[in-house]
């Protein structure tokens, strides 16, 4: 059987862009069971309510559901359980110092396949209030009109 090249996403969280200021990214390797990787094979995961703690020096990705398998039988894993990131002690050190300042968190942006192995993206964040929310929405469309604008403009001219 040919190894899997590439990249391809099994899910994201697009909440987390909203509600989150994102300041810093990393890739990181997940820890999963054989029955999970099924799983995700079959393309079912959800990253909504997701975050990582870091716990005794080790980081720890929860309450990412990755529903059981279902052709599984006693093997089959917990949908909810949690699961240990793999990272360098270093970049673990960095981020527990900024996860001390207030309102900051780690939450998981995308979970996908690189080259046959599990990945996730995880994302060092800052809650957003609803005002910010409110004007990266405004920002959005205007720019959306701005750019529409422009269109039309180009298409007068030919």
């Amino acid at each position: 059987m040919p190894r899997e090249t590439g990249r391809k996403v099994i899910a994201s969280n697009r909440k987390a862009r909203h509600d989150y200021l994102i300041e810093e990214t990393v890739e990181a390797g997940i820890s999963l069971t054989g029955t999970e990787v099924k799983a995700l094979r079959m393309g079912r995961a959800s990253l909504v309510d997701g975050f990582a703690q870091i716990d005794r020096g080790e980081m720890y990705l929860e309450h990412v559901h990755i529903p059981e398998y279902v052709q599984g039988t006693w093997t089959n894993h917990a949908p909810r359980r949690r699961r240990k990131l793999l990272l360098h002690r270093a970049e673990i050190d960095k981020w527990a110092g900024k996860i001390r300042e207030s309102g900051h968190t780690i939450v998981p942006l995308s979970l996908y396949f690189d080259n046959g192995r599990v990945k996730v993206e995880i994302a060092l964040a800052k809650g957003k209030k609803n005002y910010d929310k409110r004007q990266a929405l405004r920002e959005r469309q205007d720019k959306r009109e701005a750019d529409r604008v422009m269109s039309a403009v180009k298409r007068q001219e030919r």
